[in-house]
């Protein structure tokens, strides 16, 4: 049996043909770009959600595509078990979506802060 991974492609998304390259010639994945209106999860045993600005992140990241109808065929992959992973923005749209517990938050100097942190998931 392939293993089919679905790479969704939001409007602003970025990486994410980059994603479809690593899975297909690195990892040795079937991996498909399917745009987020097209996808359903019949057709996939996993899925990646990419990196960018969803929606042009307008109202905060992540919240819109939060509810595309992608996330509604990606909540029936998560319920059976299947893989899904979120790159940046990807992660924000799992955290918005409420795959993940808890919540983003802004920085308290709300500025931009580039250093490594640990994070339990």
């Amino acid at each position: 049996m392939t293993i089919q991974i679905a790479v969704i492609d939001f409007p602003a998304s970025n990486c994410n043909l980059d994603a479809v390259h690593v899975l297909n010639n690195v990892i040795n994945v079937k991996a498909d770009l399917v745009w987020h209106n097209h996808f359903k999860e019949t057709n996939y045993d996993g899925v990646v959600l990419p990196g960018g600005f969803s929606f042009g992140d307008y109202l905060r990241a992540g919240i819109i595509a939060a509810h595309s109808p992608a996330i509604d065929e990606a909540r029936v992959m998560l319920k059976d078990g299947r893989p899904i992973i979120g790159i940046c923005n990807g992660f924000q749209i799992l955290t918005e979506a409420q795959f993940l517990p808890g919540a983003l938050l802004q920085n308290e100097s709300l500025k931009f802060v580039c250093k490594w942190v640990n994070l339990k998931v």
